[in-house]
């Protein structure tokens, strides 16, 4: 390629940066195309059909479509698409356009008219509740992007808002609330290691959502919003990485799950780098890797209790078990790291009675590893085989 093409390629990438952000926060939001319309379908009768069931759609350009498609779908999502030949992200990336279908009460992931899909057992929180302009924002957007009010339905601004959001939440569907505690390494405009809601009003979440016989996970990077949401009560707290003493000792006195995502900073840094993305995202994901580890090392050390969680969707979809070789690094034993994937995992979504192990009465859900986890744990990565409710459902090397 000459210097004059490489240059208007680096225009053209710079001119959609914004559009393909906004893809990957709506990604992140949950908000993703799993399969377009078959070619003889016409966009508006697809809209007009959804209408009519209750959910909004909504048009979006192909930069925006195709940072979706990496992110929810890819060759290497979890889920399998078949849907009318387009059956992976090239070529649902190269539509020009696409629908995104959104409910009225929460964001959902959803297919396009024909698509059909094939997935693992979810259990979803829906929009974040977060605050103006917060972690689970989509921020940074040139005013001609403006997000609809649609995609901002978990966001409150005190006590009684953070309840009516939990309300409306729970009544679309969702399973459990996440609350945005602190600022986000991916939220431009927000720092993670300041607090954006009150100790008041994520109680107000959580005493809303047990109402409804569930719970709150608390995204908190920071010492101060990781201790408000522990003394609020949330079940869990997501990522952890200025956990200090103080916050160590709240989590055991009550219980609550750390869900670490240890191993994500070394892709973004790897990925972020090759790509050029902002330099903000790069600074924050510097700034919280390294102490993360170290904290989720003395949270081990002191007994808190770990549950496996990746914050997939940074990453591809299929790449979680990168994460085992990281949990033993910074602390697990090889059968505790699998443990807070199995057992572990099921305890924190109080779903110990079906998930989790195999026993009579569970949904006997399981996988098969070439080799002895237990002796190296990378061989987590070597899925062989998928069993759900007791049926294969895949067979072969995953990869």
């Amino acid at each position: 390629m000459n210097e004059a093409a490489r240059a208007h390629g680096s225009d053209l990438t710079r001119a959609e940066e914004p559009c393909r952000r906004r893809g990957s926060d709506l990604a992140r939001q949950g908000i993703g195309v799993v399969a377009g319309a078959a070619e003889h379908v016409r966009p508006a009768a697809v809209a007009r059909e959804h209408e009519r069931a209750g959910r909004r759609a909504i048009e979006l350009p192909r930069c925006a479509l195709e940072r979706i498609a990496q992110v929810h779908v890819g060759g290497r999502s979890v889920a399998h698409v078949q849907a009318n030949g387009l059956a992976d992200a090239d070529a649902l990336a190269n539509r020009d356009r696409a629908l995104v279908l959104v409910d009225h009460d929460q964001p959902v992931l959803v297919h396009l008219h024909a698509g059909q899909v094939e997935g693992p057992r979810m259990y979803v929180a829906g929009a974040y509740v977060t605050a103006p302009g917060g972690g689970g924002e989509v921020t940074g957007l040139p005013d001609a992007l403006k997000v609809p009010e649609e995609m901002r339905r978990g966001v409150a601004s005190n006590a009684d808002e953070v309840r009516q959001r939990v309300r409306e939440l729970l009544a679309g569907g969702a399973d459990f609330i996440k609350v945005i505690a602190t600022g986000a390494v991916f939220t431009s405009g927000t720092t993670p290691s300041m607090p954006e809601f009150t100790e008041e009003e994520i109680r107000a979440a959580v005493e809303e959502a047990a109402k409804a016989g569930t719970f709150v996970a608390a995204h908190a990077h920071g010492a101060e919003g990781i201790k408000n949401a522990v003394r609020a009560g949330v079940r869990t707290i997501e990522h952890g990485s200025y956990l200090d003493d103080e916050g160590i000792q709240l989590m055991l006195q009550h219980g609550t799950w750390l869900v670490a995502d240890i191993y994500n900073g070394d892709y973004t840094e790897e990925i972020g780098t090759r790509d050029g993305w902002p330099e903000e995202i790069m600074r924050k994901n510097r700034e919280t890797t390294d102490i993360q580890r170290q904290n989720f090392a003395k949270a081990v050390k002191a007994g808190v209790r770990v549950a496996f969680g990746t914050d997939s969707g940074i990453y591809p979809h299929g790449d979680n078990a990168r994460q085992f070789p990281y949990m033993v690094k910074y602390g697990l034993s090889p059968l505790d790291a699998i443990r807070a994937a199995t057992i572990s995992a099921a305890a924190s979504l109080g779903r110990s009675q079906e998930l989790g192990s195999i026993a009579p009465g569970k949904f006997g859900d399981m996988i098969a590893i070439d080799g002895d986890p237990i002796a190296d744990i990378n061989r987590m990565m070597n899925v062989v085989g998928v069993i759900k409710e007791g049926e294969l459902v895949h067979e072969g090397n995953a990869r």
